[in-house]
């Protein structure tokens, strides 16, 4: 088996009845992004539809991605996904780290020490990863506001200083940094171990707008695109994840491209599909014996 496999990103409230139409799609598994599904219907009942559905590919990833610090009934669901994500054989949850309104970032520490230290208990007692999402949401580094601190990395790096724990890491994709204008491929070097599940996005930036208009004029100067189409060469990215030892999923997250969504969403896809497994050794995978050559066996986590 390849140690990156490749998947979708499905809402859950819609995932058993789209399951089973993607599957000539090619997809190796699916994140589910749940936000507060949970409150009014019952997980478990849900976890075994979504087995049947799926036909044996694994759930990478449970999404609740809300205000964490602030809003109450968010953590809530976190906990509950954390409580029974076994039910769905899978290991990670994926968050925001939350901010509160009117206090900067660095002063939002302690507020997120509080919470996720908690949070991060209960995940490591059952075998549960978390993967803080990079996206900034309207988070601004001097007065808060927004869903997210964990923004950039210098967040990260106060985030990490906060709770250091190893069940606790990032869910990377390059779109966030381009859209921040910032190299994804410099970043995730630095920043591949602490990796716990991996976004398929990516992004365009009009550097012509940009040297013309500069960034505050309200012209779009960057669009957020599915892989392939974007400005991250994903050799790169593989590269990096597995000679930092990464085994999970890169999920693609559609319904945000600018060119091809509505009825050409799946069709690029597919493409994609392709594409991040040509990027990732391969489309199949051939269990052939072993030769290293100069090779010293492959690192593991």
């Amino acid at each position: 088996m390849f140690d990156i496999r490749i998947g979708t990103i499905l809402p859950v409230e819609h995932a058993v009845e789209m399951m089973p139409l993607l599957a000539p799609l090619a997809f190796e598994g699916y994140e589910l992004t749940c936000g507060d599904y949970f409150a009014t219907h019952d997980i478990a009942d849900c976890a075994a539809r979504v087995r049947d559905a799926a036909q044996g590919l694994p759930v990478s990833a449970l999404g609740c991605y809300g205000n964490t610090l602030a809003d109450e009934s968010c953590r809530r669901e976190i906990e509950r996904l954390i409580d029974h994500a076994h039910l769905f054989g899978c290991g990670v949850v994926s968050v925001f780290a939350g901010s509160l309104d009117g206090v900067p970032v660095p002063d939002a520490m302690p507020a997120f020490r509080q919470v996720f230290a908690g949070l991060c208990r209960r995940a490591a007692d059952r075998g549960v990863s978390l993967a803080i999402e990079g996206c900034p949401m309207g988070t601004d580094w001097r007065r808060g506001g927004g869903q997210n601190i964990a923004f950039c990395p210098d967040a990260w790096e106060m985030i990490f200083d906060a709770v250091p724990d190893d069940c606790l890491g990032l869910e990377w994709e390059p779109c966030h940094a381009l859209m921040q204008l910032m190299d994804p491929i410099r970043q995730l070097r630095q920043w591949a171990p602490k990796v716990k599940h991996v976004h398929g996005k990516d992004g365009t930036v009009a550097w012509d707008v940009i040297s013309e208009h500069g960034i505050g004029a309200g012209r779009a100067f960057g669009w957020n695109r599915t892989p392939g189409f974007g400005d991250t060469n994903w050799n790169d990215v593989c590269t990096i994840l597995l000679m930092n030892g990464y085994t999970g999923f890169i999920d693609i997250e559609g319904y945000h491209d600018p060119v091809h969504y509505d009825t050409g969403e799946w069709s690029a896809q597919r493409r994609a599909v392709d594409y991040l497994k040509d990027c990732r050794g391969g489309r199949e995978y051939f269990d052939c014996p072993v030769y290293r050559g100069y090779q010293p066996p492959k690192r593991r986590p």
